[in-house]
């Protein structure tokens, strides 16, 4: 009777093994400094976010970003309709975290797994954006105003990279940070809500 039982057990086991992997493998990282859009979802200050509630380390779409990468008015979601919620703009009401114009800041990417690294590279928002419209290329600044190489390497817990807030900037904006992967097609996408 014991082993009648131990054998079915052992199959169902074989057999969802693959799938809680996968699950494990899937995850992957967002910027937790500043708070990005999925990040405050997932830790229920911001509500009625749909999936990425339940996976804000799962923002992942193609890279090569701007000249390629999700299309405008899906930057924040990654290209990635699963995560619609993040590209809402809210009507500009999306929680901001205070920062400084001109001020030192770091930018921490939280992980849940880690890939090699090409880069991380961080966009800013226009003067004139207009945060109750979905973020657009038009929207940003052309280049980012920190780019952090990493030349592959994969990290080895939460990485933290130093820059400076551009200064000049007031109001509200958007900073989006771009983790670039050296070994896949795509990147992931963190936006940010910032007062200035």
């Amino acid at each position: 009777m014991t082993r009648k039982l131990t054998i079915p057990l052992f199959c169902l086991a074989v057999l969802a093994f693959p799938i809680l992997v996968a699950g494990v493998a899937q995850a992957h990282g967002y910027t937790a400094k500043p708070p990005s859009r999925s990040y405050l979802c997932a830790q229920g200050v911001v509500t009625d976010c749909g999936e990425i509630q339940y996976e804000p380390q799962s923002v992942e779409g193609p890279k090569g970003f701007p000249g390629s990468g999700p299309d405008d008015g899906t930057i924040c979601a990654g290209g990635n309709g699963r995560f619609a919620e993040l590209d809402d703009p809210r009507g500009g009401a999306w929680p901001a975290t205070s920062l400084t114009s001109g001020a030192g800041y770091d930018f921490v990417w939280h992980f849940t797994a880690r890939h090699a690294t090409t880069s991380f590279r961080y966009f800013i928002t226009r003067d004139g954006y207009d945060p109750t419209q979905p973020l657009t290329r038009a929207d940003l600044e052309p280049t980012p105003f920190l780019s952090v190489p990493w030349n592959g390497i994969r990290p080895t817990g939460d990485v933290t990279n130093h820059g400076t807030i551009p200064s000049g900037k007031s109001g509200r904006h958007l900073i989006l940070g771009v983790w670039d992967i050296a070994d896949t097609g795509n990147a992931f996408y963190s936006c940010a809500d910032v007062l200035l």
